[in-house]
């Protein structure tokens, strides 16, 4: 009997020990990760809005920027918006011109998709689909053939899953950002 409570009070003096290590670590680091993913959006506002100078976070909810030019003349606006892909949550940065009417360009801030395949979704022959892709009134995916449409990309073969989420939460970003202007929030 004495052995296995000394057993049980060995194993939960280590549990607490572990605990408050794991709680230490916790508290310090979500900090310095909150920072990073932070300046990751930052610097994300002018990756899809490269003429961009300046910008300016609008009070709306979400993370919306309005980027403007030297001269102070807006440009556009970048934003973020997630959803979930194939594997999880996908959150990325999309730049659009000032009318809401045309994509720049979007950076993926977070995702966890299949590497080698739902990751072509970071890769520049996809990315580059969407580089002043008209956007009215919605962008459509295509499967195993070439755009037609200024408002079309292709998907990614054995990543379709991957991409169709993409272009569905740039176009669930793109509406709620309509639905601001509309309001006057932006």
């Amino acid at each position: 009997m004495k052995k296995i409570i000394h057993i049980i009070s060995t194993l939960t003096l280590i549990g607490v020990v572990i605990g408050a290590i794991l709680s230490f670590v916790n508290n310090w680091a979500t900090p310095l990760i909150e920072l990073n993913k932070k300046k990751e959006t930052e610097k994300a506002v002018y990756l899809v809005n490269p003429l961009g100078k300046k910008n300016e976070k609008v009070k709306a909810n979400g993370e919306i920027f309005k980027v403007f030019d030297e001269a102070d003349n807006l440009l556009g606006y970048s934003f973020v918006c997630e959803g979930n892909g194939f594997q999880g949550k996908i959150r990325i940065m999309v730049g659009v011109d000032k009318n809401l009417e045309k994509i720049i360009s979007y950076e993926v801030l977070e995702q966890s998709e299949t590497p080698g395949l739902g990751t072509k979704i970071l890769d520049d022959p996809f990315k580059k689909q969407f580089n002043n892709l008209f956007a009215i009134p919605r962008i459509e995916w295509i499967k195993g053939k070439a755009p037609s449409k200024p408002n079309e990309v292709q998907t990614i073969t054995g990543a379709t899953i991957s991409s169709v989420a993409l272009v569905n939460i740039i176009n669930s970003g793109l509406e709620n950002m309509r639905k601001l202007k509309e309001k006057n929030l932006l």
